[in-house]
């Protein structure tokens, strides 16, 4: 019969005690609480042991039966002022006594007999009985001194005291289940225990051990490879981090140049001036973007690029006729966290770009929103175009459709007329999610060429801005965008990409 090192030990030291109990032969042996407890099940399911269990209700002391052990009940702190002044008001008892316990002391004295009440000014007073100056221990100090001492105590003792219940609604004490142990040795086992012979257990089999000899002197674990093993969560990248890591990865396979910048504040200049937005839009107020306070602005760039930002915005270039007003430079200054990845698209253009040409970023943003499950102030967003001769806006529909698809995993996509100033025509896009609905990801369209001249570019330009967040929420499996920036431990450990 085979036996493990643990099962011999276990063997040889309950051969000694015939009969222990669990805590007993774990002092035996020397072994962890679950090395032994395997041990005996192993041995009894060879039938050389029996583990026998009885269950027992007991009664736990609290927390605050813990501190009344140390300073006493209520009513004995109470009685002991009293005794010492005879006569006390509630206020005084405050000097002895919590708020709590205050709530309930009256009547605690009243039913041991302890004091009378009455009232004079309109206070209660309360003063000692004779009752009071000779009581002596009653069966619930008997019952938290024995709670005390052992800490759990079986019912059928205590409520030879007191009931449990009481002890229950003073806090004192709380009923629970334990488990009583014992493991006893079988006839086989007792024949068999004389022949172990226990060698020193070893696992792995190391070089010095084979130099030495003394492999032959030890006995080798033997391992069950189907057995149930706790499991193991190895270190591995937060879900979305992995998520965006796949979308860089898949874009740039896909041919997209990635367009980066170490800031995460702009100038007004590149987040709106240069998309030919105009510098009294709504969108560039404090209710829709975040203002820096200092340093309050910042610079702009070479001239000729900025004069012609100017007159697209004042009288308008490639045929249009501009916004009509007198642009600001102070105004297109200013400093702010960035509001959208569109700013990245402009400073490339203005920057020089291959034609034919496409280009990606991966940025974070910044927009006051009420947060729920589908917005956030601060989050991530793709943004892309391509730049090329023959370009139209059909091309710009199956760029996305690929992309929700393909790489958002969405299973159905449609696109609704939009409107932004820096592209005409404009396209909205939603995604069905299977349990939020139709969930608007991305805005797109082609970018005016009073925008694209000023940044010294002739050819068509299809653009796009989705909110990557939302489209990590389809594949991560989740309903709600916070999740994304989750400490849950369990979601972390478990959430999977699907693609």
């Amino acid at each position: 019969m085979e036996l493990s090192y643990q099962e011999k030990l276990t063997l040889i030291k309950l051969n000694e005690l015939k009969r222990a109990s669990f805590e007993e032969l774990l002092n035996a042996t020397g072994l962890e609480q679950v090395a032994v407890m395997r041990a005996v099940l192993g041995l009894q399911a060879k039938g050389l042991a029996k583990l026998h269990e009885r269950k027992e209700r007991v009664v736990k002391l609290t927390e605050t039966g813990r501190r009344y052990a140390e300073i006493g009940l209520p009513e004995w702190r109470a009685l002991k002022l009293l005794r010492e002044r005879k006569k006390v008001t509630l206020d005084d008892l405050k000097e002895v006594l919590s708020d709590d316990e205050l709530k309930p002391i009256v009547g605690l004295l009243r039913k041991e007999g302890w004091a009378s009440v009455r009232k004079e000014d309109g206070k209660l007073v309360l003063e000692v009985t004779e009752k009071g100056l000779n009581a002596e221990e009653r069966p619930i100090d008997k019952a938290l001194k024995l709670l005390a001492e052992r800490g759990s105590v079986p019912v059928k003792e205590i409520e030879n005291l007191v009931p449990v219940k009481e002890l229950k609604r003073r806090k004192i004490g709380e009923e629970d289940s334990v488990t009583e142990r014992t493991v006893e040795i079988t006839p086989e086992g007792e024949k068999l225990a004389p022949k172990v012979e226990l060698k020193r257990e070893v696992s792995i089999l190391t070089p010095e051990l084979i130099k030495s000899g003394k492999w032959r002197e030890v006995e080798f674990r033997k391992f069950d490879i189907k057995a149930p093993v706790r499991r193991i969560y190895p270190g591995k990248k937060q879900p979305y981090r992995a998520f965006l890591d796949k979308i860089r990865r898949r874009l740039i396979e896909m041919g997209f140049i990635e367009m980066t910048v170490e800031s995460l504040i702009e100038t007004q200049f590149w987040n709106f001036d240069a998309l030919f937005q105009p510098q009294n839009h709504p969108a560039r107020e404090w209710t829709d973007t975040y203002q820096l306070k200092y340093p309050k602005s910042g610079s702009l760039p070479e001239k000729g690029l900025v004069e012609r930002v100017k007159t697209a915005h004042e009288s308008g270039l490639a045929g249009s006729r501009g916004w009509g007003y007198v642009w600001s430079p102070e105004r297109a200054m200013l400093l702010m966290p960035r509001a959208h990845g569109t700013a990245l698209d402009a400073r490339q253009l203005a920057k020089g770009v291959e034609i034919p040409g496409k280009y990606f970023t991966i940025q974070r943003v910044f927009r006051p929103d009420v947060l729920d499950r589908t917005h956030l102030i601060e989050f991530n967003q793709i943004d892309g175009f391509v730049v090329g001769e023959d370009l139209n806006f059909r091309h710009l529909l199956g760029i996305l459709k690929r992309f929700a698809v393909e790489i958002a995993g969405a299973k159905k996509v449609k696109f609704l007329p939009d409107y932004y100033p820096f592209t005409e025509p404009s396209v909205q896009m939603s995604a069905y999610h299977p349990e939020l609905g139709w969930v608007e990801f991305g805005g797109a369209g082609i970018f005016r060429e009073e925008m694209t001249r000023a940044l010294g570019i002739d050819v068509p330009v299809i653009a796009w801005g989705i909110g990557i967040d939302r489209l990590a929420m389809f594949k991560l499996g989740i309903d709600d965008i916070r999740y994304l920036f989750s400490y849950d431990l369990r979601w972390l450990r478990e959430a999977k990409l699907v693609w």
